[in-house]
C-alpha cells in the first residue's frame, strides 16, 4: 500500500491533515500553522478574525436553504505534542512529521503523528472548503497552545465568536460523545543543591531506562503503565542506601501531559561496587517484566561507562530528593462514584530534570472536583516542602460540567442511531478538554465533543484508525445537515 495518505478517503480531510503533517507545530511555536489557516481563509475568499494571541475564527455562510438554521462552531487546537523516541533525530520546531500506512492505521516516523487534534483541524477545514455540503452557518475556532497550557482558550475573547453551538471535535474514540472532562493544574518543585566533589575512587556511569509506552497522562493514566521516573527512583534509592550512588544528572520526560517513557541518570559509585552495581541493574531488570512484562514488554533498563562528571549533588539534597520522588503521589487517586471506569482524580509525575544546581519536577494534577484537585496539590506541597523544596501551583483550568440535557447532544444521539444503527456511547473523559474555559466566557453554550479513534496519543506510537476517520467525517457533515 503506498503511504501517500492523500489517496485516503474522504480525500479532502486527508489532503489537509497531510498539509498540516508539512507544517512543525509543537505547542508554543504554532506561528506556521496559525498562518496556513489564515492563508486557508483568504484562499477560499472567507471572513476571518484573529486575536493577539493566535487563535484563529474563520466563518462560512450558510448553504442555501439552510439560512435560518442555528450557527455552529466547530473548534480544535492547532498545535500538537511533540514527543520522539531517543534514537529519533527530529526537529520539531523545523522538520515535517513523516505519516506512513499501517494496514487500517496512519502513524508516524518514529514521532507523534499530531492526529491530536491534526484530524479535528483538518475535518473543519475540510468543511470550510466543501462546495456539496448541506449546513448551516459555520465558525471554525481554531485555538493556540491547548496541549500546554491551553493559552488560546484563556485569552479568548466574548465577541470573537456567534454561534451558541459548539462541537469540539478533540475526542479519541470514534461512536462516542463526550460531554465532560476533568480540570487541571501544574505543581512544580525545585530542590537547590550545593554541588560537591565526586570521591576518590569513584567511575561513573549513566543508566538508561527505557522502551516505555507512555501515553495521554489523563486517558491513558488508568492503564496500569511504568512511569520512567518513578521506575528509576526505585534503582537510584537502592543504589544510594546499599552502595553509595551518588547522582550528577537527571533527566526524565519532558512533557507534563505525557506519561514519562525514558530516564537517564549519569552517576558514580565506589570502583569496588561495580560489580554490585552492575548486578543491581540486571535485578531490577528482572523486578520491571515481572511487574510490568505484560504492560510494558519492551522495558529496558541499562548501564554504561560514562566520563566522571565535574559534580554531584550534595548528599542532604539527594537523599530529600529521592525519598520525596518515592512517595509522592502518582496515577490514579480516585475513580468516580457514579461513573463505572471512569477516573475522577489523578496525577502524573511528568519530568524529572537537573539543570545547573538545580533539580525541578514538574507533575500535572487532574479532577472532575475542583476540592479533590485542590486537596492533591496540598499533599504535593506537603511532601515537597518536608523534603525542602520550593513548591507552586500554576496553570489551573477548570473541568466541563456535563449537561445530560444538551440539545446538540440529543440531536447527534438520533443522528448515529439513525446513520449507523446502533447507539452512541455518551461519556465524560478524565483529560483536559477547551470545553469548560470556552463555556465559562460563552455562558450557555451548547456543547459535545467526538472525532476518529486515535490510540496511543502523546507517545511516539500515536496511531489513527482510517476507518474511524470516514466514520467521523460522515457523521461531522449528517450533524451539520441536521442540526
Amino acid at each position: 500500500m503506498s503511504n501517500n495518505i492523500n489517496e485516503l478517503s474522504p480525500k479532502t480531510l486527508w489532503s489537509n491533515f497531510a498539509s498540516l503533517c508539512n507544517i512543525p507545530r509543537p505547542s508554543k511555536h504554532e506561528a506556521k500553522a496559525v498562518e496556513f489557516v489564515i492563508d486557508f481563509a483568504k484562499k477560499h475568499n472567507l471572513e476571518y478574525v484573529t486575536d493577539e494571541v493566535g487563535n484563529v475564527v474563520i466563518r462560512k455562510p450558510a448553504t442555501k436553504g439552510y439560512e435560518s438554521k442555528p450557527g455552529i462552531v466547530l473548534q480544535g487546537h492547532l498545535d500538537m505534542v511533540p514527543q520522539k523516541n531517543s534514537a529519533t533525530i527530529h526537529d520539531f520546531e523545523k522538520d515535517p512529521i513523516l505519516p506512513r500506512i499501517d494496514g487500517d492505521w496512519v502513524k508516524a516516523t518514529g514521532t507523534t503523528l499530531g492526529a491530536d487534534n491534526g484530524m479535528g483541524v483538518s475535518a473543519a477545514l475540510a468543511v470550510l472548503e466543501s462546495t456539496d455540503l448541506h449546513h448551516g452557518p459555520v465558525e471554525a475556532l481554531f485555538t493556540i497552545d491547548e496541549e500546554t497550557g491551553m493559552t488560546g482558550a484563556f485569552n479568548l475573547k466574548g465577541d470573537m465568536l456567534k454561534g451558541r453551538i459548539l462541537i469540539n471535535l478533540d475526542s479519541e474514540e470514534e461512536g462516542e460523545l463526550c460531554i465532560g472532562c476533568a480540570g487541571g493544574l501544574n505543581t512544580s518543585a525545585v530542590f537547590t543543591f550545593t554541588p560537591e566533589t565526586i570521591p576518590a575512587g569513584s567511575k561513573a556511569f549513566k543508566i538508561n531506562l527505557t522502551g516505555l509506552k507512555g501515553g495521554h497522562s489523563g486517558v491513558d493514566i488508568h492503564l496500569g503503565r511504568g512511569n520512567a521516573n518513578k521506575l528509576m527512583n526505585r534503582v537510584l534509592w537502592k543504589a544510594s542506601r546499599e552502595l553509595g550512588l551518588r547522582i550528577a544528572s537527571i533527566d526524565g520526560g519532558n512533557l507534563r501531559n505525557a506519561i514519562p517513557r525514558e530516564s537517564f541518570v549519569t552517576a558514580v559509585i565506589p570502583a569496588a561496587s561495580e560489580k554490585a552495581f552492575l548486578n543491581l541493574i540486571a535485578e531490577f531488570q528482572g523486578f520491571f517484566t515481572n511487574e510490568l512484562g505484560s504492560i510494558e514488554p519492551n522495558i529496558h533498563i541499562a548501564t554504561e561507562p560514562a566520563e566522571l562528571p565535574e559534580k554531584i549533588f550534595d548528599a542532604t539534597t539527594q537523599t530529600n530528593l529521592l525519598n520525596a520522588v518515592y512517595v509522592i503521589p502518582n496515577g490514579v487517586i480516585r475513580m468516580e462514584s457514579d461513573m463505572p471506569g471512569v477516573v475522577e482524580t489523578s496525577t502524573n509525575l511528568a519530568i524529572i530534570k537537573s539543570e545547573g544546581n538545580t533539580i525541578e519536577i514538574k507533575c500535572l494534577l487532574r479532577s472532575s472536583i475542583e476540592s479533590a484537585k485542590t486537596d492533591l496539590a496540598n499533599a504535593m506541597t506537603s511532601v515537597f516542602e518536608l523534603a525542602g523544596a520550593a513548591v507552586t501551583h500554576d496553570g489551573g483550568y477548570p473541568g466541563w460540567k456535563p449537561n445530560v440535557d444538551s440539545p446538540i447532544l440529543k440531536t447527534m444521539k438520533t443522528v448515529y442511531k439513525e446513520k449507523f444503527g446502533k447507539e452512541a456511547i455518551v461519556n465524560v473523559i478524565h483529560a483536559g478538554l477547551e470545553c469548560g474555559i470556552i463555556g465559562d466566557v460563552y455562558k450557555g453554550m451548547d456543547m459535545v465533543s467526538f472525532g476518529p479513534t486515535i490510540v496511543n496519543p502523546h507517545s511516539p506510537d500515536e496511531k489513527v484508525n482510517i476507518p474511524s476517520v470516514e466514520k467521523f467525517w460522515t457523521y461531522l457533515t449528517e450533524t451539520l445537515k441536521s442540526v
